[in-house]
C-alpha cells in the first residue's frame, strides 16, 4: 500500500486530472481544520475523485454540502479493490467523519460459545464474538431468547457445566452428573470422540440444520439398538423427540434449507429503519433493528451496513437479500466472500420466495420505525421542555430567519416543525415591507409581527441569531400578542430562543443557545439531543430564506449587476458570461467551480460567490 499525504491544499480539478492514479485505494476529504470529514473507497481514485466535482445542482444535497467545506484531500493506494475496502473501514472507524453513514451499534447482543480448542466444549453465553477460532451462535435479540435456547440444548445433549479451572482440578463427578444433567467428562465417563459427537450435533442445531441432525441421531439410536444398548436408545430417541417438538415452534420461510440474511431499509425524512432477519437452515431465527439518522439513500445506508456490519461477524451467510441494490454490489460480495472464505452472493428479488422474504423484512421494519419515531419524538419534546425549563412540553416549534443583501430585497421566512420533524404547511415566506437599509432587528421584528397576525402561534419561536436578534422578536411578540388579546383573556405567549453559532476568537466550538430571561446561554455538549435539534431547525429555516432571497434575486438580476462585484470589471464580466452562458449559472456556481474561470483567483471566485449566496 502507497500513501500520498502531501497532495496540494487546494482542490483543483485539472490538477487532479494530471495527478490522481487510475488505481484502488481510499480517498480522505478534510475540512479549513484539517479534520477528516469523509472517507470513500475507489476502484478508479481518479473518476471517482473527480466524479465530485460537478455542477452543486447535479450532485445530491449531502454531497453538495460536504464539497463547501472541503479544503483538502489525502488519498491512499491499495493493491486491490477488496484492500481498499478493509482500509476503508478502519479509517472509517478511526475518524468517525461527520459525512459517512455511521453504524451505531454499541448494544452488545448475546450470543451461544463453543470453543472448539478444548477437548470437551462448554456451551455459554458471551457477549461478544471473536475470531478465535470458536464457534459462535447469534446473535439472539434478547436475553431472554438466548437463555431458553441454552437451556433446551443443555436439558437434550447435557454437557459439561463446570468452568475450565474447576474441571481441570475434579477428580471425580459433580452433581450434576449425579442429577442426570451433565455427562461427566470431568471423570472420563464419556470419551472423547463420542463428546465430540454431540459438540457437531449442537452445531447442527444451532445452525438450523434439524433435518441433517435428525437423520444423524435417528442412525445412531438405531446403531444402539442393533448392539441391544437400549439405554443410549432411548436417550437419543427422548433427544429426537425434544429437537422435533422444538422445530415445529419455528417458522419455516424457505424450503431451500439455506442460511441468509435478509436485509430491508425504509424511510421516514432523516431516519431510516434497517432490519435483518437471520434464517438459518430455511428457519427464522430471529432479527435485528438498526436505526440510522442521516439524509442518505436507503442504497447508501445498505451500502455502509455491509461494510461495516458483517466484517465484525464470525459467521456470514451465504446468501445476503437485500431490498435495494448498492453501489459495487459485485465487489462487496467478492469481498465478503474472501472474509467468508466460501461464495458469497448478494441478490435484490423482485418476484418470487426470496422477494417475499425481503417483504417481511420490509414490513418489519415499516412497524419498527413508526412505533420508534413516535417514541422518539415524544422523548425528545420531554427532553426539550426540562432543558429550556417550559412548564409544558411543546408540541411545535417555528424557526425564524432573515435574508437580503445590503438590504435589498429583504426577506423572511418561518418553518414549523412538529413533535420534533418538518410540518410543511406551517411554512411561509415575507417579503419585508416596511424596513429600508440594513436593520436586522428590525426585519425580525416587522415578521415577528406580521406572522402574529396569522395567528395558530407555536409554543416555541426559534430565531437565527444572538441576543439581540433574540430581544427583538421577544419584544414585538409581546407588544403584539398583547395588543391582539384585548385584555380579555391572558394570551398564550410562545416561548422565544434563539440560537448562534460559535464564536471563533473566544475558541468556541458548539452553537449556543439563549432563552429570554437567562443571562448565560445554555451549555449543551454538540451531540445533545435538543441542541441537534435547534440546529436542525435552524439550517432548515436559513435554507428556506436564502432559496426565497437566491429566486427574488434572480428573477430581478440583469447582466449590469455584475458590476457590483468586488474586482469584477467589464473584462472579467464578459468572461464570466462566456464561461456560464447567463447569470443563473454564475449564481449556482461553487467557489471551485469559479476558480476554474481563467484568470480568476480564489480571492475573486469567493467574491463572486459571496455576492450571490452570502447573508450580510
Amino acid at each position: 500500500m502507497n500513501e500520498k499525504p502531501d497532495t496540494p491544499n487546494r482542490l483543483d480539478p485539472l490538477f487532479l486530472r494530471k495527478t490522481l492514479p487510475d488505481e484502488p485505494g481510499v480517498y480522505l476529504y478534510k475540512d479549513h481544520d484539517g479534520a477528516v470529514i469523509y472517507v470513500g473507497k475507489a476502484k478508479n481514485l481518479k473518476k471517482r475523485v473527480l466524479s465530485y466535482f460537478r455542477p452543486r445542482k447535479d450532485l445530491p444535497h449531502k454531497t453538495a454540502l460536504m464539497m463547501e467545506k472541503v479544503r483538502h484531500l489525502d488519498f491512499m493506494l491499495t493493491s486491490t479493490e477488496q484492500e481498499a475496502f478493509i482500509l476503508e473501514r478502519n479509517l472509517i472507524k478511526k475518524h468517525m467523519p461527520r459525512y459517512n453513514i455511521i453504524l451505531r451499534d454499541d448494544k452488545q447482543y448475546p450470543c451461544l460459545k463453543l470453543d472448539l480448542k478444548e477437548p470437551y466444549p462448554r456451551l455459554h453465553i458471551v457477549r461478544k464474538m471473536k475470531k478465535d477460532g470458536s464457534l459462535y451462535f447469534g446473535p439472539f435479540s434478547s436475553a431472554n431468547s438466548v437463555r431458553s435456547t441454552h437451556r433446551l440444548i443443555d436439558r437434550i445433549f447435557k454437557l459439561r457445566k463446570c468452568s475450565n479451572r474447576k474441571f481441570k482440578i475434579r477428580t471425580r463427578p459433580c452433581l450434576n452428573f449425579q442429577m442426570d444433567r451433565c455427562l461427566g467428562p470431568c471423570a472420563n465417563e464419556i470419551p472423547v470422540q463420542e463428546y465430540g459427537k454431540i459438540v457437531k450435533h449442537i452445531k447442527l442445531m444451532l445452525e438450523g440444520r434439524d433435518k441433517e441432525l435428525i437423520r444423524n441421531l435417528r442412525d445412531e439410536m438405531e446403531h444402539f439398538a442393533s448392539l441391544l444398548d437400549f439405554e443410549n436408545a432411548a436417550r437419543i430417541r427422548d433427544q429426537i423427540r425434544d429437537i422435533e417438538r422444538t422445530v415445529e415452534k419455528q417458522h419455516v420461510v424457505s424450503q431451500g434449507m439455506e442460511d441468509q440474511d435478509i436485509v430491508a431499509v425504509v424511510q421516514d425524512g432523516l431516519f431510516h429503519q434497517l432490519v435483518v432477519l437471520f434464517v438459518r437452515g430455511g428457519r427464522l431465527l430471529e432479527n435485528r433493528s438498526f436505526l440510522f439518522e442521516d439524509n442518505g439513500t436507503p442504497a447508501e445506508i445498505l451500502e455502509a451496513f455491509l461494510k461495516q456490519y458483517y466484517p465484525e461477524k464470525a459467521f456470514i451467510p451465504s446468501t445476503i437479500l437485500l431490498s435495494e441494490s448498492v453501489p459495487d454490489q459485485d465487489s462487496i460480495a467478492a469481498w465478503l466472500s474472501d472474509l467468508a472464505g466460501r461464495k458469497v452472493d448478494l441478490h435484490t428479488p423482485q418476484r418470487g420466495s426470496k422477494a417475499r422474504l425481503v417483504d417481511i423484512a420490509r414490513t418489519n421494519a415499516e412497524k419498527t420505525l413508526t412505533g420508534r419515531l413516535e417514541s422518539e419524538k415524544q422523548n425528545l419534546m420531554i427532553l426539550v421542555k426540562s432543558t429550556i425549563g417550559l412548564k409544558s412540553t411543546p408540541v411545535y416549534i417555528e424557526g425564524l430567519d432573515i435574508s437580503n443583501f445590503q438590504g435589498a430585497l429583504a426577506v423572511g421566512a418561518v418553518v414549523s416543525f412538529a413533535g420534533g420533524e418538518p410540518n410543511k404547511k406551517g411554512y411561509r415566506n415575507f417579503r419585508m415591507k416596511s424596513v429600508v437599509g440594513i436593520d436586522d432587528y428590525g426585519m425580525m421584528a416587522e415578521m415577528i409581527t406580521r406572522r402574529v397576525k396569522q395567528g395558530n402561534l407555536p409554543d416555541i419561536f426559534l430565531v437565527d441569531g444572538g441576543r439581540g436578534h433574540l430581544a427583538a422578536v421577544k419584544h414585538g411578540l409581546e407588544a403584539q400578542v398583547g395588543t391582539a388579546s384585548g385584555g380579555i383573556s391572558p394570551p398564550h405567549v410562545p416561548e422565544v430562543i434563539s440560537i448562534a453559532k460559535p464564536d471563533e476568537n473566544r475558541q468556541e466550538t458548539c452553537d449556543k443557545i439563549y432563552v429570554s430571561g437567562r443571562k448565560n446561554p445554555l451549555n449543551l455538549r454538540a451531540d445533545h439531543p435538543v441542541l441537534l435539534l435547534m440546529m436542525r431547525i435552524r439550517d432548515e429555516v436559513h435554507r428556506r430564506a436564502i432559496g426565497y432571497h437566491r429566486r427574488l434575486r434572480r428573477d430581478s438580476l440583469t447582466t449590469s449587476e455584475l458590476n457590483g462585484i468586488p474586482g469584477i470589471g467589464e473584462k472579467r464580466k464578459k468572461i464570466l458570461l462566456q464561461y456560464f452562458k447567463d447569470i443563473k449559472e454564475i449564481a449556482n456556481a461553487s467557489v471551485n467551480e469559479m476558480e476554474q474561470v481563467p484568470g480568476f483567483s480564489l480571492t475573486l471566485a469567493e467574491n463572486v460567490y459571496r455576492f450571490f449566496h452570502e447573508n450580510p
